[in-house]
C-alpha cells in the first residue's frame, strides 16, 4: 500500500494531516508515505491547489482537508 499526500509548504492542515497519517503507519505497519508538493509543478497546482492537502491510497482519493486516525487505520484494513 503507499500513501501520498499532495500539500505544499506552509499549509498546516498538510502538517496535520502528515502527521496522523505518520502515527499511524508508525505502528508497525508497512506502508508507505510519499509526500508531493503541488507548488513546484503547475498540473497538480491547478488540479488540487483549493483541496490540499488530499490523501491518496494507491492511487484513489481517499480524504482532503483533514483526516483522522481511526479513519486512516479503517483505510489500511480496507485494503488489506
Amino acid at each position: 500500500m503507499r500513501f501520498v499526500i499532495y500539500s505544499k509548504p506552509g499549509c498546516h492542515l498538510c502538517d496535520e494531516m502528515k502527521a496522523v497519517v505518520r502515527r499511524v503507519l508508525g505502528t508497525g505497519v508497512d506502508n508507505s508515505l510519499e509526500e508531493a508538493d503541488i507548488s513546484n509543478d503547475p498540473a497538480l497546482l491547478e488540479r488540487y491547489g483549493l483541496e490540499i492537502p488530499v490523501l491518496m491510497l494507491d492511487g484513489a482519493k481517499v480524504a482532503k482537508y483533514r483526516v483522522t486516525e481511526a479513519e486512516v487505520r479503517r483505510m489500511l484494513r480496507g485494503r488489506t
